[in-house]
């Protein structure tokens, strides 16, 4: 993941995942026909992954190991649970990283973000294969549903909480917005005219203040 932020960050954002791509979608961040294209080259690419991973492995059994599976005793409700809980940490941790990013240019969100989604992998793997990419588990998805359910769910719960409730811009504005599809930059717009207004009335009674105090 680290890796590929390095090498695709500047080109598309480095969005091999449709969970990321849908929890962008949700949160307003890119629209619909810019989604629909990077879902559909990352299961392309998912796709042509695979073919290549049979092709290169001398039998099935041994590229059967590289496939997500639910573990034994799991069922698929549990199985789907884990993929919410393990997305949503993944995508909780890129959209704060990348709040982050923007306000401190120099931190290293790549290595962040891939030490969110290792850090998923251990708590997951064990339970649901710890898929968290529906293009990745294509096939396993067309059969039991899980490694799209789950990761698509907790990808844009994720996605809608952050921008919502816990970004520095999140506001109640902000949220009936989107509920409503209206244009959020129009009201971050307003919301930001209204904060530098206020800022300029603070200051210019602070600055009366201080020259009555002057005065007496």
């Amino acid at each position: 993941i680290t890796s590929l932020g390095h090498c695709f960050g500047e080109i598309s954002g480095a969005q091999v995942n449709p969970s990321v791509t849908l929890s962008f979608l949700a949160a307003k961040k890119i629209d619909l026909v810019r989604a629909l294209v990077y879902v559909a080259a990352q299961c392309l690419g998912a796709f042509l992954a695979t073919g290549a991973l049979y092709l290169a492995l001398p039998h099935k059994s041994t590229a059967d190991v590289f496939v997500n599976r639910v573990g034994p005793g799991v069922n698929a409700a549990q199985a789907v649970g884990m993929e919410v809980l393990c997305t949503f940490s993944m995508v909780f941790a890129i959209f704060s990283v990348e709040e982050q990013r923007r306000r401190e240019s120099t931190e290293p969100s790549h290595l962040g973000i891939g030490l969110a989604h290792t850090a998923a992998v251990f708590i997951g793997a064990r339970f649901s294969g710890a898929g968290m990419n529906p293009a990745r588990a294509l096939g396993p998805a067309l059969i039991t549903g899980v490694y799209w359910i789950g990761p698509v769910t907790g990808g844009v719960l994720a996605g809608v909480s952050h921008e919502f409730f816990f970004a520095h811009s999140a506001s109640r504005q902000k949220l009936v917005a989107c509920l409503t599809c209206k244009d959020i930059d129009m009201v971050e717009t307003a919301s930001m005219s209204r904060s530098s207004l206020s800022t300029v009335t603070q200051n210019a009674n602070r600055a009366k203040q201080a020259n009555k105090g002057e005065g007496n």
